[in-house]
């Protein structure tokens, strides 16, 4: 199992000079995920949960559900990783129909991505449900968020992407990209099996954000940084509550706040 961060010599420079050290960073390494014996992208990645990341980049990039994935095999290449997805029969005639090769660096969702319509593709309906939240229980989650961060804590380097149910935060997932984070916490709820629930983000909310989200069919998105104007607008249309520039004493409501079960006086 490859590390996920090391120590690596810094020299740091301040009102009291210069003083030599180190600093904990990150490990970034090519992960490829391969399907049927076909890579299918090839992602800059923490190299942890790695099986998890595989489930959740299949449900979310419409490739296959849960059900529709024999295995997974994690095998080391090189100064990387092939995560081998074998997929059934029907999943795999779906994917030679719309195959495709992309290379996504860490801070791009849809690089690779050839045409506008698939990067504009239509967005899964929210699915109605009784999960609510309270204002209080918003505002906790995100609260939450300190202690589910230790590779962030470590090198102040990664992204977390966690899940807030009726029992509080029971998941959350790491990595130096966002969407990595998303789709490793996508894959760890759904082999869970965990019911209705929140998204948390650490990162900014974008179109390919929502997408995820809505394909993982958790109805409410908190963000602590801001959406885009476009990802509002999926977020409407999906049915997804996105609540966005959230902090532990404070949170905006953009879209769905029917979900809130308080309503407090708008100014």
């Amino acid at each position: 199992m490859m590390e996920t961060a090391r120590r690596l010599p810094r020299l740091s420079f301040g009102s009291g000079g210069i003083e030599q050290g180190s600093r904990p960073l990150p490990e970034e390494v090519a992960v490829a995920l391969s399907f049927n014996g076909s890579t299918q992208a090839v992602m800059m990645a923490t190299p942890a949960d790695l099986t998890d990341f595989a489930y959740g980049f299949a449900l979310t990039e419409g490739i296959a559900t849960p059900d529709q994935i024999d295995s997974v095999d994690i095998v080391p290449a090189g100064e990387g990783v092939d995560v081998q997805v074998w997929l059934k029969e029907d999943a795999e005639k779906r994917l030679a129909a719309r195959r495709r090769t992309m290379a996504g660096p860490v801070g791009c969702g849809l690089c690779g991505i050839d045409s506008i319509e698939q990067a504009m593709r239509p967005v899964a309906q929210i699915a109605p449900s009784a999960f609510r939240l309270s204002p209080a229980q918003v505002m906790r989650a995100v609260a939450s968020l300190t202690d589910r961060q230790p590779l962030h804590d470590y090198t102040r380097a990664a992204h977390c992407a966690a899940f807030w149910t009726a029992d509080g935060m029971v998941a959350a997932r790491e990595d130096v990209g966002r969407h990595n984070a998303l789709d490793k916490l996508a894959g760890h709820v759904i082999r869970a099996g965990y019911g209705a629930g929140a998204v948390v983000l650490t990162s900014r909310v974008s179109i390919d954000m929502v997408q995820k989200v809505c394909a993982l069919g958790a109805p409410i998105l908190i963000a602590v940084s801001a959406p885009t104007a476009h990802a509002v607008d999926l977020a409407e249309e999906a049915g997804l509550t996105l609540i966005a520039l959230a902090r532990s004493d404070r949170f905006e409501v953009f879209t769905h706040s029917d979900r809130l079960t308080e309503t407090a006086h708008v100014r």
